[in-house]
């Protein structure tokens, strides 16, 4: 394109490009790049306020590159959110992501992000799963039933055709049926159950997914079933002791989990409980956080539950949005897809 032109790809052109991507493996490659160094992670900008309602409402930005293929991949993911907005009937998060050219630094393309945020979210649970998962499960836990749970669902089924039960539970009923409703019209293969409570949820099976927006801990150990695996997506679901007992905590940074307190697992590791030095782990009897990109790179042997739980509790780095928006934005420049703009408008060719 010429500089200063930006291609805008919506919702429905992204999830076109989408159609082309197996977006599993462009997160495990963007991991990996991060294990070996190959990225940059700037401290995010973050900036909360309440609403009209009083309501818990953020701005959340985060600039990164990753190694990406044959060149590095640039961009800014710009992601909003409002705990009241699902009353409206709009997505509780909602944004963009602005790839950069490599030479110039211009805005090149601008991608919406809710959708691929979501996916790439689920693809990162859908990885940990398959490397790190109990061997031959058929069953999953959801707990929370808004946009991440059925993007959950939904890669879940297509990346594990053995998983025939889905558990679901919310605080709002309402959002617990309607999100089974839907899966049974799009995944008629899975038997969908809500429960009217969390606990029965968690125990319903050996895979549990967290996924509210919930500020405080409230999920011990003894609910869940030895032998389980816990992808602990949002922030504050699981109590400390859940990562204490654990046969292994994995994550996919260390510092970046370690030094933000606002999640249960950073506040765990600030107060010294869970350590990221073997040693130190083994010597003091703490719990060890292990960087899950040492396994997929081979430096080290997944641990899977067997009697005892795994938990994953992943940061979440832009630079898997970078990555994937980076795959999309090929795709849609390849097709001839999407909307481009002059930002300068009429010009006469002066450089600025």
């Amino acid at each position: 394109m010429k500089p200063d032109h930006i291609r805008i790809l919506d919702r429905a052109t992204v999830t076109r490009c989408l159609a082309e991507i197996d977006p599993v493996n462009v997160v495990e490659s963007a991991v990996r790049a991060h294990t070996l160094g190959q990225s940059d992670l700037p401290a995010e900008g973050y900036m909360a306020w309440e609403n009209s309602a009083g309501a818990y409402t953020r701005s959340v930005a985060m600039l990164g590159s990753v190694q990406h293929g044959e060149g590095r991949a640039y961009g800014i993911k710009l992601i909003n959110a409002s705990v009241t907005n699902p009353a409206l009937g709009i997505e509780r998060a909602g944004g963009f992501t602005v790839l950069f050219d490599p030479e110039t630094a211009r805005p090149v393309t601008l991608v919406e992000a809710g959708h691929i945020s979501a996916l790439r979210t689920a693809s990162y649970t859908v990885s940990s799963l398959r490397t790190l998962g109990p061997v031959g499960f058929d069953a999953v836990s959801i707990i929370g039933c808004g946009t991440l749970a059925a993007m959950h669902a939904r890669l879940i089924a297509r990346y594990f055709p053995a998983v025939r039960d889905i558990h679901l539970f919310d605080i709002d009923p309402a959002r617990a049926t309607a999100l089974a409703g839907d899966l049974t019209a799009d995944c008629p293969e899975l038997k969908i159950t809500e429960h009217t409570d969390a606990e029965s949820c968690v125990k319903a099976s050996h895979v549990v997914v967290t996924l509210t927006v919930s500020s405080e801990p409230y999920i011990p150990p003894h609910w869940f079933a030895p032998g389980t695996f816990i992808a602990h997506v949002s922030l504050d679901d699981v109590t400390p002791a859940v990562f204490l007992e654990a046969d292994a905590v994995y994550v996919d940074d260390i510092d970046l989990v370690r030094d933000n307190p606002r999640r249960i697992l950073g506040a765990v590791m600030q107060a010294g409980d869970v350590v990221a030095d073997a040693e130190a782990a083994a010597g003091q009897g703490r719990a060890l956080a292990r960087r899950y990109g040492d396994v997929l790179l081979g430096r080290e042997e997944a641990i899977r539950p067997r009697n005892g739980l795994v938990v994953s509790n992943p940061f979440g780095m832009a630079i898997l949005d970078v990555a994937v928006c980076q795959e999309v934005a090929v795709q849609a420049e390849a097709a001839g897809l999407g909307a481009v703009v002059d930002l300068l408008g009429d010009r006469d060719g002066a450089v600025a």
